[in-house]
């Protein structure tokens, strides 16, 4: 029978790249996306691509009965991945935007992970995904919103990884490092939003440092690679029949986590502070 994956945040990037390498590869995809005129661009695309917004959750119940109306009541995968950022110093990001992002990245990941849980127990398996970062390990300025909601996904998985353990469903994390996307011009609208930068009193960071970091940005970042790489990884997550809890793409991901077992948080530190 021909295997399934919802897949979220596929308007573009990695969701979009995994969508097209999935289906490429025999699995029914349901490619989601948070906007009725994306979710429409996918179906012209040939995927079913029901409506999905992780801030929204009352579009979780109706999205879900459109699969399993679909699959006949299975699904064998779900895949996490619709994130966005609000750069800035944390001082900076109101309450209102951390309770925001946290829906988008975390919250919205936990509730419609606990509607699917049901249909993965009743069929006997499952496989869930998620989309972590570099990020999701190591923390660094100007980015403190986005790093909190990592850092409590990756601690959300290994305990639901561990609580599954018994029940064939694999809970698997996935952590990219630069990965080439529209990951900073999605942020940029986050700043605009969220971000009252001239009003605070690091108003002159912002002017000599994060402005020029996130409107120019600094050129492509060495061992930057293609959203395909976290798509292979996918795959990997999806058809190892004993995965790993964790899968680091890029060579930077890779360092890093070396880094945070062998080094001194100080030497940390002062590497990051560079960075």
């Amino acid at each position: 029978m021909t295997k399934s994956i919802l897949i979220t945040g596929c308007s573009s990037g990695i969701g979009l790249d995994a969508a097209q390498m999935m289906q490429r590869r025999g699995w029914r995809v349901f490619a989601s996306c948070r906007k009725p005129e994306d979710c429409n661009r996918l179906r012209e695309m040939g995927f079913d691509s029901p409506l999905i917004d992780y801030e929204n959750p009352i579009t979780f119940t109706p999205a879900i009965e459109e699969i399993l109306a679909a699959t006949g009541g299975t699904l064998d995968a779900v895949f996490h991945n619709g994130a966005y950022a609000i750069p800035g110093p944390l001082e900076d990001i109101s309450p209102d935007a951390m309770r925001t992002i946290f829906q988008a990245n975390f919250l919205g990941w936990h509730e419609l992970t606990q509607k699917l849980l049901p249909v993965m127990r009743d069929q006997g398996h499952g496989r869930i995904v998620l989309n972590s970062s570099i990020l999701g390990f190591i923390g660094t300025k100007w980015r403190g919103a986005y790093v909190s909601t990592k850092f409590a996904l990756e601690g959300w998985a290994d305990v639901m990884r561990l609580e599954l353990e018994s029940e064939n469903i694999q809970v698997v994390l996935i952590e990219p490092g630069p990965i080439t996307s529209e990951f900073r011009n999605n942020a940029i609208k986050q700043f605009e939003k969220w971000v009252d930068w001239e009003n605070s009193r690091r108003a002159d960071e912002y002017r000599s440092t994060l402005l020029d970091k996130l409107y120019k940005g600094s050129g492509e970042m060495k061992g930057t690679l293609p959203a395909s790489a976290v798509s292979e990884k996918l795959f990997q997550a999806v058809t190892e029949i004993d995965p790993p809890a964790r899968y680091r793409v890029t060579m930077p991901t890779q360092a890093m986590a070396v880094a945070k077992r062998i080094l001194p948080q100080s030497v940390l530190d002062w590497i990051l502070k560079r960075a």
